[in-house]
C-alpha cells in the first residue's frame, strides 16, 4: 500500500525508512580522538544500524559529509520519502542554520544524537542550532546512542502510523 508522505510523494507504507544523517569528520571514527568518540568506526555503526533495522522492520539509509551543502541537498532529497531524520550534524550543531532550515522544511520528525556529552565538553559545544527543532536528543552513549536513536524512531514511527489509521477510520 502506498500512500503520499507529508512533502507529496509516494512511498512505500510497508516498510517505514529512516535516514540516518553524519556531519563533518565523523568519517574518521574510530581514529579520531578515541578517548571522546571511542574505537567504532562509522561503517560498524552503520552495519549495526542495518541489522537492527532489518529486526524492528525499517530500512535505514545512511549519509555523511564534510560539506555542509551536501548535508541540505540530502535532507532536502529525503522529503516525502522518508519517515524520520536520525541526525548527528557533529560541529554544524553550533553553527549550522541551513542544516537547521532544512530539517523544518522537510517536516518530517528528527532525533538529534551525539556521541559524547556535549555539555562535558567546552562550552561552545553546549549550544545547538536544531535541539529546539528536533523531537528528540540523545548524547553521551558513544555509538550506542544511534541503536538507542532507532528504537526510539520505531516507536515515534508506529504512533505517528497508528494516529493516522485513527484519523482516516474516523472520516
Amino acid at each position: 500500500m502506498t500512500t503520499q508522505a507529508k512533502g507529496g510523494r509516494a512511498h512505500n507504507d510497508s516498510v517505514p525508512t529512516v535516514l540516518v544523517i553524519n556531519g563533518p569528520n565523523l568519517n574518521l571514527l574510530g581514529t579520531r580522538e578515541p578517548e571522546i568518540y571511542g574505537h567504532t568506526t562509522l561503517e560498524d555503526i552503520n552495519r549495526q544500524l542495518i541489522a537492527l533495522g532489518t529486526e524492528l522492520g525499517i530500512r535505514v539509509e545512511s549519509f555523511q559529509s564534510n560539506s555542509e551543502g551536501a548535508l541540505v541537498d540530502r535532507i532536502q532529497q529525503a522529503r516525502g520519502i522518508i519517515d524520520l531524520i536520525i541526525i548527528n550534524p557533529a560541529a554544524y550543531t553550533h553553527t549550522s542554520i541551513a542544516i537547521r532550515d532544512a530539517l523544518i522544511a522537510i517536516e518530517v520528525p528528527v532525533i538529534e544524537v551525539h556521541l559524547s556529552n556535549v555539555y562535558k565538553r567546552e562550552p561552545f559545544r553546549h549550544h545547538s542550532t536544531i535541539a529546539d527543532i528536533v523531537d528528540a536528543r540523545l548524547m553521551g552513549f558513544g555509538a550506542e546512542g544511534y541503536l538507542l536513536a532507532l528504537r526510539a524512531a520505531a516507536r515515534m514511527i508506529e504512533t505517528q502510523r497508528e494516529k493516522h489509521r485513527g484519523t482516516k477510520e474516523a472520516r
